[in-house]
């Protein structure tokens, strides 16, 4: 299917990202799997999830951008920094570096702020980073604050800011588009790797960012390998487009190789919160998602995809997710899933939706450990709904949902939060989620980078209690 952008921007392929399936609402009556009482440590996927907050040690070319800069300077310095970001990522090669300073930077055209297509390689990535020191923000209203397309790889995104258009838009003006899949105003992004045209991205890096009010979604990645999204804050997405986005969502993972050994798609120590779906998605007509995290569609059965099951392990850790609307975390059509160590409270604050706080659904090899599930009284908790070898262990339940799967070390309890209503999920001294985890050895670290175990066990939780 195609659309046509406005102000005589190219012809594109429906966003997917923005066709995010209709997960909540309508998935069947869960079945219950048989559950494994052992512990998962998963030796054979010890993946470094270290990698995730590695800072690219490029020997490059550094370029400068400030926002007093200008676009006819070398940018080979602070003192004669470019103006435009663009201008930089159109000048790089392996191992440069492009550092960008205090200043705010905002669309010229309706497609994107930044727009990466040049690649690094596996010795020398191309790292665009905030300057020590600094700030900056990218501000647009356009389909994308940041766009990674045409293959770009060996990527790292580290530091930014980037804000989308959801303060300039009402509700009702929102509602009067909501047949409008053209408007990049009510359905713009803030950062997109998109493979499904002119090449596949792999090796990205999106790390310690504040990704926040993009009408469509938050952090969206598409037909792509090895990609790490680590240490960013996502809020305040997906409320206004009309193709059902979420705060992080991974679509249609590719197999770039062969490779099926250790952690290739990492999603770790992210905070997620009030990405929320308020306009109904155009394909159904129903609120669907606004999920804090979603792995969605992993086996490539929609809008034609011929690329086959995803066959790399996917790891969704010490994330803390919290008053969402769809769901905090889930997997849907997806395999090899690891959901560890996560903290989801309140999340299902669409009225619409009662999924779960962190759930699998039409999913296979799915394992849920050490989890924290705070949910509203009478919504779902989990559930696995006409899915396969779904694992649920060592989870704490809380504050009277349903739970449709209980795994057989799994304790229905009171976190013990240190302020639930300051959305502080830190532990008490005397919570029950202290030492209670499974040893989930490929975790190391905890939401706040102490390390775990920090007593005589795992802590369950993103949190592990500091004595």
């Amino acid at each position: 299917m195609k659309i046509l952008f406005p102000l005589g921007m190219k012809s594109l392929s429906l966003r997917a990202f923005l066709v995010l399936p209709w997960v909540l609402g309508v998935i069947g009556a869960a079945q219950k799997p048989t559950l494994t009482t052992s512990n998962h440590p998963l030796s054979n996927h010890q993946e470094r999830v270290e990698e995730s907050k590695l800072i690219s040690m490029n020997s490059g070319t550094t370029y400068y951008v400030s926002g007093s800069g200008n676009d006819n300077n070398n940018g080979r310095s602070a003192s004669s920094a470019f103006r435009t970001i663009q201008k930089a990522a159109n000048l790089t090669q392996p191992g440069d570096t492009v550092l960008i300073m205090n200043g705010e930077y905002r669309n010229s055209n309706p497609g994107q702020v930044v727009y990466i297509t040049r690649s690094g390689n596996a010795n020398a990535w191309i790292t665009y980073k905030a300057h020590p020191g600094h700030s900056p923000k990218i501000k647009h209203n356009a389909w994308h604050g940041i766009e990674i397309d045409r293959g770009a790889s060996y990527i790292e995104i580290n530091g930014l800011e980037v804000e989308g258009n959801n303060a300039n838009i009402s509700l009702d003006y929102a509602r009067s588009q909501r047949y409008n899949g053209g408007n990049p105003l009510t359905n713009g992004n803030c950062i997109t790797a998109d493979g499904r045209k002119n090449g596949r991205s792999r090796h990205i890096r999106i790390l310690n960012n504040k990704v926040h009010n993009c009408g469509g979604g938050g952090i969206n990645i598409i037909q792509s390998d090895y990609i790490t999204i680590d240490g960013n804050e996502v809020y305040n997405n997906a409320w206004y487009s009309v193709y059902a986005n979420s705060g992080i969502s991974m679509w249609q993972n590719w197999n770039s190789d062969s490779n099926t050994q250790g952690y290739k798609m990492i999603v770790t120590n992210n905070k997620t919160y009030n990405n929320r779906q308020n306009i109904q998605w155009i394909a159904t007509g129903t609120i669907t998602d606004g999920n804090g995290i979603i792995i969605d569609d992993s086996r490539n059965t929609q809008n034609g995809s011929n690329l086959g099951r995803y066959r790399g392990r996917t790891l969704v850790a010490n994330n803390v997710t919290y008053k969402n609307g769809g769901s905090g975390i889930h997997a849907f059509l997806s395999d090899n899933v690891d959901i560890v160590h996560n903290t989801a409270v309140l999340n299902n604050q669409s009225p619409e939706l009662s999924g779960g706080q962190i759930f699998a659904a039409e999913s296979s090899d799915v394992k849920i450990l050490n989890n924290i599930f705070y949910s509203f009284p009478g919504k779902r908790m989990n559930g696995n709904s006409r899915s396969s070898n779904i694992t649920y262990d060592h989870n704490i339940y809380a504050n009277g949902g349903n739970i449709v799967v209980r795994g057989a070390n799994d304790i229905v309890a009171d976190p013990q939060f240190v302020n639930l209503s300051n959305n502080d999920f830190r532990l008490k001294a005397n919570s029950p989620a202290i030492d209670k985890g499974t040893n989930f050895s490929a975790v190391k670290t905890d939401f706040a980078g102490n390390r775990r175990p920090s007593g005589k066990g795992y802590d369950i939780g993103a949190y592990e209690y500091q004595n």
